[in-house]
């Protein structure tokens, strides 16, 4: 599972081309969710975001999985200063299967999802029964636990 996010420029444009390429480079989505705008998370100051994500059936590893979403993010003219501000594009590794991972620069399942609406609504949308394999819930009670929290 992949979460896409943007908020500066063509928004909807942006996570269109980023499906692009990466239906290009060794993967095929199986499933989208539908596009949500949604607040900004931890850096608050900044425009909305749109946020999808996509079920991507591939043969790259989970760490060439990374560095591909991290070469389509840099293609798109993704630029890191602030951290959790603002971004043409931010692609990331919700799930990779029932893998559990965990080195340098590379966690999955990725740590925070469980705590963001941003990636947990679109991710019901298409997986509502996906158990997380840390947590041991479903997609589906995260969010319901998530909702009673904020």
């Amino acid at each position: 599972m992949i979460a896409l996010g943007s908020n500066l420029g063509d928004r909807e444009m942006n996570l269109k081309t980023a499906i692009v390429k990466m239906k290009g480079r060794c993967m095929y989505i199986e499933k989208l969710s539908s596009f949500v705008e949604t607040e900004p998370y931890g850096y608050t100051d900044q425009p909305k975001f749109l946020n999808a994500v996509c079920l991507v059936e591939t043969d790259l590893s989970p760490r060439t999985l990374l560095n591909t979403l991290l070469e389509i993010e840099r293609e798109m003219g993704r630029v890191r200063t602030v951290k959790w501000g603002p971004r043409v594009i931010d692609l990331d590794i919700v799930f990779y299967e029932d893998l559990i991972v965990n080195e340098e620069g590379l966690i999955i399942p990725h740590p925070d999802a469980h705590n963001r609406l941003f990636v947990l609504e679109p991710l019901s949308e298409i997986a509502p029964d996906l158990v997380h394999p840390v947590l041991k819930k479903t997609v589906q009670e995260l969010l319901i636990e998530l909702k009673q929290r904020i």
